[in-house]
């Protein structure tokens, strides 16, 4: 029975002839009845996966292209050609080296130097102080490195030794001459000389680390102040 199956399927497949003229007539009933509807088939479910994945990858490419256009807008041109504006950056101020005061500061200067006087046991140190109005309040400092032997032998100043308190100690290192305006006091406009003494060890001393500052109010109210060093002794 197996064997015969097979052969009387293709004696019969053989065999048949089709009806050309029912096949017309079908076709003819279904174009006179209009446009045949469209149905809509889903896919089998089998492809249902691969549409997931296939609908998660456009998404992560939709984000990373997102994720890409903002880099470019942030760091290049945006759509409108106008460069994307950077954060405001802090601005340095230019100071004095250090934070330290300048030998001027408006009508108030100030300099410093070895007295040509000085020996090879001995020296001063001038501070020279130049101020184009009055002053109500002063305060001189004359700070001299404990250096090879340093003594204060005394000081003086061109001002009415009335007008000031002056003392001598010894802080930090330096021997430090200050001379402070008294109360009700005034400095007037003009070059004024204050002078610290000391004996040291003999030779030549390197006064390079001496130096000497100057605070005030003017008459106007408003505060200078001023820092300058000293040259190397004779």
């Amino acid at each position: 029975m197996d064997e015969e199956l097979p052969r009387r399927l293709r004696d019969a497949a053989q065999a048949h002839r089709p009806d050309r003229e029912r096949m017309r007539a079908r076709v003819a009933r279904g174009m006179a009845g209009g446009r045949p509807s469209v149905r809509v088939v889903r896919p089998p479910r089998a492809a249902t996966p691969w549409l997931r994945v296939a609908g998660a990858t456009a998404a992560v490419c939709a984000v990373l292209a997102a994720g890409a256009f903002a880099v470019t807008s942030a760091d290049g041109d945006g759509p409108s050609g106008e460069r994307a504006a950077a954060p405001p950056s802090a601005v340095a101020t230019p100071s004095a080296p250090g934070g330290a005061p300048r030998a001027e500061d408006g009508p108030l200067r100030a300099d410093g130097a070895v007295d040509p006087h000085s020996n090879a046991y001995w020296a001063q140190s001038d501070v020279t102080l130049r101020t184009g109005e009055p002053l109500s309040s002063l305060t001189v400092e004359l700070r001299i490195a404990l250096t090879g032997g340093v003594a204060g032998t005394g000081s003086w100043r061109s001002l009415p030794e009335r007008d000031f308190a002056v003392s001598a100690t010894e802080d930090g290192g330096f021997l430090v001459y200050r001379w402070t305006l008294r109360a009700g006091r005034t400095v007037p406009a003009g070059t004024h000389t204050f002078a610290g003494q000391y004996n040291h060890a003999e030779g030549a001393r390197d006064a390079s680390g001496d130096y000497l500052t100057a605070h005030a109010v003017r008459a106007s109210g408003q505060r200078a102040s001023v820092r300058a060093s000293f040259g190397r002794d004779r």
